[in-house]
């Protein structure tokens, strides 16, 4: 896609949405598999289907409802995608991001990012939180490949501290406070659909890795390329350790997502409260 082309479009999209809310959106939120209830704690003033905004792709994965929910979260202006995109469903990593380009154009300078996740580390169980404190993509791909628009980002942005330290700080004061189990950790993405073998899930422990999966990355590199501050949260929905390894159970995945879910909606809340 022509970088002008993508710049237009991103205009475009915000505009129909500015014509169903005026709101400037403290954060834009990102909900993963089984994670979209925590709309419901957003007093929400406009929800969007996703086929009504210009150029924005369509949800075709589980649990995931495909529309935007604006409105005020924690006292503070939200945005917040009930259903996400994945590489896995067909999209191009510039169409997986293309709502996080249309949450900074809305004036958005947060992004929240949330994902259901396996996790490798053995002393973690199902069901807990993880804040991302680092990311290794192995996607394949990256949505900045292509000629570059200064007006989105600079040609090389550093990802050194991609997700935001005072966030992060902030996350796990609110988890301790709230006496919610939450570790800090390493994501990994991978392209999927498929899960992963046995030696996979051994050589994605080795290379540093906590959680595996399918999302979450192109997103982070996007909202860093537009300059937004990033925390990302995952939750582990099942044990993804090698030596006893069980086959996975989708429903089971997305009947743990949102049990955990209700320890989402506090610890998102209170952070988009204190941002």
């Amino acid at each position: 896609m022509a970088t002008s082309a993508l710049f237009d479009q991103i205009q475009e999209a915000a505009a129909a949405i500015r014509a169903k809310w005026a709101g400037t959106p403290a954060a834009g939120i990102v909900l993963g598999t089984g994670l979209g209830k925590l709309t419901e704690d957003i007093a929400a003033a406009a929800v969007i289907p996703y086929e009504q905004i210009p150029h924005f792709p369509r949800s075709t994965a589980p649990s995931h409802k495909g529309q935007l929910v604006c409105g005020t979260l924690g006292g503070k202006p939200v945005v917040a995608m009930e259903g996400r995109f994945h590489f896995y469903e067909g999209w191009t990593l510039q169409q997986v991001t293309f709502p996080v380009r249309v949450m900074k154009a809305l004036g958005a300078q947060t992004l929240i990012v949330s994902n259901a996740c396996g996790g490798m580390n053995p002393q973690w169980a199902k069901g807990d939180l993880m804040l991302i404190e680092d990311h290794i993509n192995l996607l394949g791909d990256n949505p900045l490949i292509g000629p570059n628009d200064d007006r989105l980002g600079e040609r090389f942005p550093d990802m050194c501290n991609c997700y935001d330290r005072e966030l992060l700080a902030l996350g796990k004061r609110v988890a301790m406070e709230e006496q919610i189990v939450c570790h800090q950790g390493v994501f990994v993405a991978v392209a999927g659909p498929n899960l992963e073998t046995r030696a996979e899930y051994r050589f994605l422990r080795q290379i540093g890795a906590d959680v595996v999966g399918m999302s979450t990355v192109p997103e982070v590199i996007v909202a860093v390329h537009a300059k937004m501050r990033v925390m990302g949260v995952s939750v582990i929905t099942d044990q993804c350790l090698p030596d006893a390894l069980e086959p996975v159970s989708i429903p089971e995945i997305i009947k743990t997502a949102n049990e955990a879910e209700k320890k989402l909606r506090v610890l998102v809340r209170r952070v988009v409260a204190e941002l």
